[in-house]
């Protein structure tokens, strides 16, 4: 009888809501060996307005729960600890994820983790028509309200100006996640919203395919300048 009271509440616990991020966690760390930590997350707000509770106003936007009251991130970023800490230890995160069961999933980008590039979502659509149409395969594609992120195969700063330097201009609204960079992956909760996978990794244990950064960024500068991203603002 133990045994099967063991089994259910262990299938309660991964079906619960927190659980998927912890879960997350453990899959990205322990299957696929990328180095993931918790990232800061949001405040708790006070009550809100009763207009507010109504329908009939404006929600509080959400705050982040770093010192920063003007963050720009807010809740997608690490703070404590920080980005060094990135481990794959199956342990360790459970620890954290048992303390901060709501905390968003973050993934140190680079050395031998995957890198990212990033752009304004409508620009991201437009990427990913163009990619699809002449046949380049892609890895996962990460998703938030106002920002998309390929990931792609690990980069170096030495590969990467190179390519860059071939390009006439690099629209600022594109980002690129290599070395002592991070990404936020679903289904972690951050202030633009609950970030989602627009392309989901291949399911099984096998870590995700992924493209180099070479075959895609063309298509990414082109979308970028095409599109307007209102400004160089720091969003996700």
């Amino acid at each position: 009888m133990r045994e099967i009271l063991g089994r259910r509440r262990k299938l309660l616990f991964r079906r619960g809501g927190r659980s998927a991020l912890l879960g997350a966690a453990l899959q990205c760390a322990t299957e696929w060996q990328w180095p993931v930590l918790p990232g800061v997350g949001l405040r708790s707000g006070g009550r809100q307005p009763a207009g507010a509770r109504l329908g009939l106003g404006e929600r509080p936007a959400p705050r982040c729960n770093c010192p920063d009251p003007d963050c720009v991130v807010p809740g997608a970023h690490p703070f404590d600890p920080g980005l060094l800490a990135a481990t794959t230890d199956a342990r360790m995160l459970r620890w954290w994820w048992t303390n901060r069961p709501d905390a968003p999933l973050v993934l140190a980008t680079g050395g031998r983790a995957p890198c990212a590039v990033s752009l304004p979502a409508v620009a991201g659509a437009r990427a990913l028509a163009a990619l699809d149409h002449f046949g380049v395969r892609l890895g996962p594609v990460v998703a938030t309200p106002t920002r998309w992120s390929l990931l792609v195969s690990p980069y170096d700063l030495a590969e990467l100006g190179e390519l860059l330097h071939s390009r006439d201009w690099v629209p600022s609204s594109l980002r690129f996640h290599g070395e002592g960079g991070y990404v936020v992956l679903p289904p972690s909760p951050v202030g633009a919203g609950r970030v989602r996978w627009e392309r989901p990794p291949a399911a099984g244990p096998a870590a995700p395919w992924l493209p180099k950064v070479a075959t895609i960024v063309d298509a990414l500068v082109t979308a970028s300048t095409s599109t307007p991203d209102g400004g160089s603002r720091l969003a996700y």
